[in-house]
């Protein structure tokens, strides 16, 4: 018997309106030609038209199925720290303006950041840590670690080990190319644009 495993990337959507779908797929083709789409909806299977368009597209898809959720490395290094000495690697917020957090502290392997507003962060995110935010979000060094977020755009440059999500869409690191760069949803449409001026921050 021959064997082989995979590691599959995943995206997972709902249908509520199958022309948004089209549309978003379409806007978004080239982030989605590597990944298994997996669609969620309440009938019993998606419309023959569906099909046909996710078929001439070539993207493989599975209906209403329930994949093994992976748990994510973050988390294991955050399991196995004792808890009084996690809570001594808690981050403080140095600075805070109505809806925007300013942070200069470097997030290490095993912190988990969760951020409702917007966040300008002065430091690099190691391999190992988390960040989710619902607002925009600007990072000034590397990014080794994993990104959540659901802002209007955010602003970074990322090493290969990093993983990207913006508004439940996988980034492509190659995009990014460790330079710093604007990701920002436009009419549905993930657009990524490198910032070509050196920024100083100081």
């Amino acid at each position: 018997m021959k064997t082989r495993q995979y590691s599959v990337k995943v995206f997972e959507t709902t249908i509520s309106d199958e022309n948004k779908f089209i549309s978003f797929f379409d806007a978004n083709y080239k982030l989605f030609k590597e990944h298994l789409i997996l669609i969620k909806t309440d009938k019993k299977d998606i419309s023959e038209n569906l099909k046909r368009y996710l078929n001439d597209k070539e993207l493989k898809y599975l209906v209403n199925r329930e994949l093994p959720k992976r748990q994510s490395s973050s988390k294991n290094r955050y399991n196995s720290y004792p808890r009084e000495e996690f809570q001594k690697k808690e981050i403080e917020v140095e600075k805070k303006r109505e809806n925007l957090k300013v942070l200069d502290s470097l997030l290490r392997s095993g912190q988990e950041l969760n951020i409702d507003g917007d966040l300008l962060l002065l430091n690099r995110v190691n391999s190992g840590a988390t960040i989710n935010i619902n607002g925009n979000l600007i990072i000034t060094q590397i990014v080794d670690g994993d990104i959540r977020c659901n802002g209007n755009f955010m602003m970074l440059k990322a090493s290969p080990k990093a993983n990207i999500v913006f508004h439940e869409v996988e980034v492509d690191n190659s995009y990014l190319k460790e330079r710093l760069n604007r990701v920002e949803l436009k009419n549905n449409e993930i657009i990524i644009t490198p910032v070509l001026k050196e920024t100083n921050w100081a």
